[in-house]
């Protein structure tokens, strides 16, 4: 299903130049344009207004949608002024563009708080547009797995977790320890409560306390973070720790016991990731993710969202090209870090005193 549509707010002289700039190359790339959006339509183009920057209703989860503000002076703080927007509009992109008297500068930001921009200035329309085609086509078409399917058949004897666990509320304890909770970017700076429940129901972000760790249980399942849990006080299983028992393709959904009469909160977005590593490689016993960045990392080229089967793919590519899969530091493009160990101890010692808690955006 390649297919998309234009919507939104009434259009400026540049912004429909820009809108058919998009439709002319997509066409070309092989997506169907549709005046009106179809019910399984796969990418929004959604023009907002800056005073009322109402949203596109989705009917399929599937559908990918890139809201669109143009503003002709270039505010003090990008991200700060464009950020509330993308949340506001329930985008899962924000193309926030900037008129200056000599280019105009667009910039692209994502959920995770990815951050980059492209400048174009007159003739260079065809290598703008499709600049901007190879950075939106990929994310646009990646799959997400944010569904999760809970049963209640957690072994009685773990429902007060067990060393496993423990080890888990004292490394969420070292990354409070490290001042990488909350997020290096305070979403609450940006964002009002309205705006925070309306991101934690699209897109499963549950909290400022970003990032998430795992460890394995046996070679079929493993003990992750919850989504948005204060990772600095795990404790209650089924609500602060998960146990995921796999992924299931048909329902795209990761599997999770836990125990009766528990109302679990859900897993992590990156669970798919640490399943297909955890999979692959059984000297893997822990696994990291931190909103922070190393020197001289090996990152992914795109920056697919979190919680999408491409993200994982790539970056279990990248751990199994490493020289020591079961000790990789992967980079996520403007995003952070996934760390390999043999348990959590491992880890926390070869990062110690190498952590930059601000992400490079490119």
């Amino acid at each position: 299903m390649k297919n998309f549509t234009i919507t939104g707010a009434e259009k400026t002289p540049f912004l429909t130049w820009y809108t058919e700039g998009l439709k002319e190359k997509f066409s070309t790339e092989g997506y169907e344009f549709f005046e009106e959006p179809v019910d399984d339509i796969r990418i929004v183009f959604h023009v907002i207004d800056q005073e009322n920057p109402r949203p596109f209703r989705r009917k399929a989860k599937a559908t990918f949608v890139v809201s669109i503000l143009e503003k002709n002076e270039e505010p003090e703080n990008i991200f700060e002024a464009a950020y509330p927007y993308l949340i506001r509009s329930l985008a899962n992109h924000l193309i926030f563009i900037v008129n200056n008297k000599e280019k105009t500068d667009v910039y692209f930001i994502t959920p995770e708080q990815g951050f980059y921009k492209l400048s174009y200035q007159s003739k260079e329309k065809e290598d703008f547009f499709q600049k901007i085609y190879e950075r939106l086509e990929p994310v646009a078409s990646s799959q997400l797995v944010i569904d999760n399917d809970f049963v209640d058949d957690l072994d009685q004897k773990l429902w007060n977790g067990n060393e496993i666990t423990q080890k888990m509320y004292l490394a969420g304890k070292k990354l409070d320890q490290m001042n990488l909770l909350p997020a290096p970017f305070p979403l609450e700076k940006y964002l009002s409560s309205r705006d925070m429940r309306q991101l934690k129901k699209l897109y499963g972000i549950g909290g400022l306390s970003y990032g998430n760790l795992s460890s394995r249980h046996d070679d079929r399942s493993f003990w992750m973070s919850a989504s948005g849990v204060n990772k600095a006080n795990m404790r209650v299983i089924g609500q602060d720790i998960l146990h995921i028992k796999g992924f299931n393709s048909k329902k795209n959904a990761m599997e999770i016991s836990v125990p009766p009469s528990i109302s679990p909160r859900r897993a992590s977005v990156d669970a798919i990731e640490h399943w297909m590593i955890y999979k692959e490689h059984p000297k893997v016993g822990a696994i990291v993710h931190i909103h922070a960045w190393m020197d001289g990392v090996k990152a992914t080229e795109i920056n697919y969202p979190c919680g999408t089967i491409q993200l994982a793919e790539t970056v279990a590519d990248l751990v199994r090209n490493a020289n020591d899969p079961s000790r990789a530091i992967i980079g996520l493009k403007n995003h952070g870090l996934t760390i390999t160990g043999p348990d959590l101890d491992d880890i926390f010692e070869r990062i110690e005193g190498q952590v930059i808690p601000q992400v490079p955006m490119a």
